[in-house]
């Protein structure tokens, strides 16, 4: 599949705003995944969301798809901590190998979801 095409773009537009939808659906469960260090995690949850939500539209837009592309991108790079921290959790209570195996599978399948947003915003091009 070419990364780059309105297939591809309107896909990855639509994951990223089910996924953002998914925040504010359910945020306390999001919340609990938000490391301890960092403050007020259901706003946090909330931000991420909506980011998400505008980040996926933005890529429909050739006029705002550069910049929607810069902001997931970065938005996954700062989310990858509540991605570490949801496997240690799992770790910690005993979850299942299978579960903690696909919160292994997240962290670089996330890499590839940034290689997917930069070649969709074309971004570099």
């Amino acid at each position: 599949m070419n990364l780059a095409s309105a297939p591809s773009r309107r896909l990855l537009a639509a994951l990223f705003v089910v996924s953002g939808s998914m925040h504010f659906l359910l945020a306390d469960s999001y919340a609990r995944t938000v490391p301890p260090t960092l403050p007020w995690p259901t706003a946090l949850v909330l931000i991420s969301g909506g980011a998400e939500v505008l980040g996926g539209l933005g890529l429909l837009s050739e006029r705002t798809r550069a910049i929607a592309g810069i902001g997931l991108i970065l938005l996954l790079f700062m989310v990858w901590p509540a991605n570490v921290q949801m496997l240690l959790q799992a770790r910690a209570i005993g979850a299942s190998t299978v579960w903690q195996l696909l919160l292994w599978l997240r962290l670089p399948v996330q890499l590839l979801m940034m290689v997917w947003v930069w070649r969709a915003a074309r971004l570099g091009t």
